[in-house]
This record gives C-alpha cells, structure tokens and sequence, in this order.
C-alpha cells in the first residue's frame, strides 16, 4: 500500500497543528503546566488530548507543511493556546496578590515560601491563598473546562484563521483589572481594620511617648492579622466564584462563543 505525499502531509497537519494549540494552553495554564510536573508527563497528556479529539476537529487546509506560511500557522496556534492558558493564570494570581497586600500590611510579609508555579518567593499568605485558589480551581474542574473550550476553539477560530487580527489581545490586557480589583476587594476588609489598630498605636504613643510601640505593636499587628484572616476567609470562596464566573465568560468571549466580556 502506497501513500502519497499530500495525504502524509495532510495527516501529519492534522495532528500537529491542533497539538500546538493545546499543548500550549497546557503549559501555560495554571495547575496543569506547573514546574513541578514533570516535562514528559505534560508531553504524553497533551499527546492524549490530541489523539482522544483529533475524529472531532475539522480538517486542517494545509497545502505545504514545511513553508513558512505553516511556520507562521504554527505560531499562530501556540498564541492561542497561550491566550486561554493565561486566564488561569491571572484568576489564581488574584488571589496570590490579595495574600501578599494582606501579608504587607499585617507585619507577616517577613515569612516567605518559593512558589512551585513560579519558583519565586512568596509571602506564606499568598502561598496560602494560592494552594486555596487551586484547590478550588481542581474542585471546580477548572482543567475540564480549559479543554472543552481548546477543543471549541477548533470550531470557532480554525485553522487556518480567516482573520487573525480577531483575536483579542486588547481585551485579554484590559481583562488582568480584574485581577487587581477583586484583590484589593478581598483584601479591604483585613486593610480597613490593621488601619484602625495602627491608628490606636499612633494615638497610644501619641498620649503615652515613654511606650515602646515597637516591642508590644509589631506582635499584636501580627496575632490581629492573623485574627482577622480567621474571620474574613468565608469572603474567599464567594470572590473565587465570581472571579471564575468572570475568567469562564471571558474565555468564551475570546473563542468567540457568543459571550460579552
């Protein structure tokens, strides 16, 4: 049986191409494309993924698999796997950044972990709240989701693109706001009281100089933060599912599933 070359390389476009795209959502994505998975356990997962979703992906309209205008197809599909992989990334970065505002502020920034994601230290807070997010993300299914919408991203953005100006990179820029913004309202609370307390240590040693303000302040701000973390994490579940509300409505704003941003 002979094969001939179209039909090879129609194949090997096939496979190739749509792997890019996932393999770099996997990558990029939060969970799934940590440093601390092992490289080849990623590889044979998304070579699973490819495999299992290749008899549902339309064919690919690829004339010349080794030219440039493929190179460039090939590029194309990584940017959009990176796209998708990124929301993750900005919705467990909410959270990472609400702990290290709080740990700032509460005299705990000093205890330090390194992140697995990102190999960089950490406040423990943000550590904290980062095993928290992901916990929540994996409860949630989180990396089912990210892969009904690769796989849906075939249909709505397919290869090649009629237009890839399409993809919205402006918006994906403006959408990281919302990562500061549920930070600061997760973090408001332990703020707007550790500025009350400092300003009771101001008024104390205002009326009362010969007190050591440092050697009794810095323990109680510290066992307070601690307190007041105790008493505002019921408000953590509540912004985590608005804030993946926003990251699942976002996606499918980007792969053009009828979704307002």
């Amino acid at each position: 049986m002979e094969f001939a070359d179209s039909i090879i390389n129609q194949a090997m476009a096939d496979f190739i191409l749509p792997f890019a795209r996932i393999s770099a959502m996997v990558m990029s994505m939060i969970g799934l494309g940590a440093k601390a998975i092992p490289g080849r356990i990623k590889l044979f997962f998304c070579l699973a993924v490819t495999v299992a979703v290749m008899p549902a992906l339309p064919p690919t309209k690829v004339a010349d698999l080794f030219s440039l205008a493929t190179a460039l197809l090939l590029g194309e599909q990584v940017i959009i796997g990176i796209m998708l992989g990124f929301v993750t990334v900005m919705v467990v970065n909410t959270f990472t950044l609400a702990g290290q505002i709080i740990a700032m502020q509460t005299g705990l920034g000093f205890a330090s972990l390194v992140d697995p994601a990102s190999g960089t230290n950490v406040p423990a807070v943000g550590q904290f709240f980062l095993i928290l997010s992901s916990l929540l993300f994996w409860a949630m299914d989180g990396h089912l989701a990210y892969l009904q919408f690769v796989v849906a991203s075939f249909d709505t953005i397919p290869i090649p693109a009629s237009d890839f100006a399409s993809v919205k990179f402006k918006e994906i820029s403006e959408w990281g706001s919302w990562m500061f913004a549920t930070a600061l309202s997760l973090a408001i609370a332990p703020l707007t009281a550790m500025l009350l307390i400092n300003f009771s240590f101001g008024i104390m040693t205002r009326a009362a100089p010969q007190l050591n303000i440092f050697a009794i302040g810095f323990p109680i701000t510290m066992c307070a933060g601690l307190l007041i973390m105790w008493l505002t994490m019921g408000n953590f579940y509540s912004h985590f599912v608005m804030q993946w509300q926003r990251a699942l409505d976002f996606s499918c704003y980007l792969i053009d599933c009828g979704v307002a941003p």
